[in-house]
């Protein structure tokens, strides 16, 4: 019964919405958009959408690798010195092995045991923040972490919704407490608002 179960379980994960973003008048990097799609026991949210870009893939990978030293971690596309960001196959290509990347991890269970791994796929935490979280420097822990960047952005069904929960203080509503997201119309296009039937997996 007990595998039955178990084979009922699913994660969906999408990695899609490439977007540049302006770090100064100089640089410029990608992030992508992680949608998270799961019944899993093993997850805080059943549903989720942070922003990441390539080098903190690269950090999970290293955290990832350093703790499970027995298992051989599926790679990253390669960093290539040719990538252009402007190019849309260069792009789409590197987005295709972020998510391949995603689903081999998610496929084991020991890496899934891992709690950068949740905190990467459900917060918007810095990898400086994620491991003051995990090793419990902070005041919050992992769920709180990822239970409270859920609320800090479920602007869906209706934005309204907001103001008539008021649970969470007057500060959810507050800009300021999406400090992670960059522009606020960052934040707002984190509402998963696709299906996970309409894309490709």
């Amino acid at each position: 019964l007990i595998f039955i179960m178990h084979l009922q379980e699913f994660v969906t994960v999408l990695v899609r919405d490439p977007r540049i973003q302006k770090e100064d008048s100089w640089h410029s990097y990608i992030d992508y958009e992680i949608f998270i799609h799961t019944n899993s026991i093993c997850f805080t949210r059943k549903t989720s959408c942070v922003r990441r870009r390539y080098r903190e893939f690269v950090w999970l990978r290293q955290r990832l690798q350093s703790n499970a030293v027995l298992i051989q971690l599926p790679e990253l596309p390669s960093k290539t010195p040719f990538f252009n960001m402007n190019n849309p196959n260069h792009v789409d290509h590197r987005r295709q092995g972020l998510q391949e990347f995603l689903e081999k991890i998610l496929q084991d269970a020991l890496l899934l045991s891992d709690s950068r791994l949740h905190l990467f796929l459900q917060t918007q935490l810095s990898p400086e923040d994620m491991e003051a979280c995990v090793s419990g420097q902070t005041k919050y822990s992992v769920a709180d972490a990822i239970l409270s960047f859920a609320s800090l952005n479920r602007r869906f069904p209706i934005e309204d919704e907001e103001s008539k929960k008021g649970k969470n203080d007057a500060d959810s509503d507050s800009e300021s407490s999406s400090s992670g997201l960059g522009p606020s119309d960052d934040s707002i296009s984190c509402g998963c608002k696709a299906s996970p039937a309409s894309e490709e997996s």
